[in-house]
């Protein structure tokens, strides 16, 4: 089953809004969505993120209904940092996070998976999150800030999933600094990006895109 892998230019960015938007907007589709959320850190007992992903999708897939938030994470650490550090007896396994990507695959029409943080955030001393993207062949939404200063954190972020040849679309989650966005960063986004959309108002015609190519 086909993947999307949902990342950011940083960590508090929106990915989590934005996969939500995500099932429900596939889920009036008539599409079987799934979620994965393949390394969480910062957790002290329940993981946050992939509890509030899973209350989304057991409303719109009963193959998730009896399935815990530990069943779609594949590592959880309670350290707040990259996984990398947060992963103090390293004990990641690469295979296990292959394994449990197919194991969700199969209970859904399409696996929604959420990154940690951004696209260069270490999971292993040598291998990053992008080179996760990249072994999982997933479509990638790459989410974006609205805040002063995101140009250069979204011409790096482009950058980089260019250079590791990723099959990606990206949007601008309008939350932080909105009220400054018009003068300080769209004229840029405009000139350079003209078809750009946010979250807010492009998320039907990049699923329509998306969802044409499972065609």
């Amino acid at each position: 089953m086909p993947s999307l892998f949902i990342t950011a230019t940083d960590t508090n960015i929106g990915k989590t809004h934005t996969t939500l938007k995500l099932i429900e907007a596939l889920a009036d589709r008539g599409y079987s969505i799934g979620v994965f959320k393949p390394i969480e850190t910062g957790v002290t007992s329940t993981a946050p993120d992939a509890t509030i992903l899973l209350e989304a999708c057991r409303k719109v897939n009963t193959h998730f209904e009896n399935l815990t938030p530990q069943d779609i994470t594949a590592y959880t650490f309670k350290l707040p940092a990259a996984p990398f550090c947060a992963d103090i007896d390293k004990t990641i396994n690469l295979q296990h996070i292959m394994d449990k990507h197919e194991e969700l695959s199969k209970l859904c029409d399409i696996l929604l998976i959420e990154g940690a943080g951004g696209l260069m955030v270490p999971i292993t001393k040598e291998y990053m999150m992008i080179n996760l993207i990249k072994e999982l062949n997933a479509k990638t939404l790459l989410v974006t800030p609205s805040r002063l200063g995101c140009i250069n954190d979204t011409l790096l972020s482009i950058l980089a999933l260019r250079t590791f040849d990723v099959d990606f679309d990206w949007c601008v989650n309008l939350y932080e600094d909105k009220e400054n966005f018009t003068q300080a960063t769209k004229p840029y986004y405009d000139a350079v990006f003209p078809k750009w959309w946010s979250v807010e108002e492009g998320l039907d015609k990049f699923i329509s895109t998306f969802t044409t190519h499972l065609l």
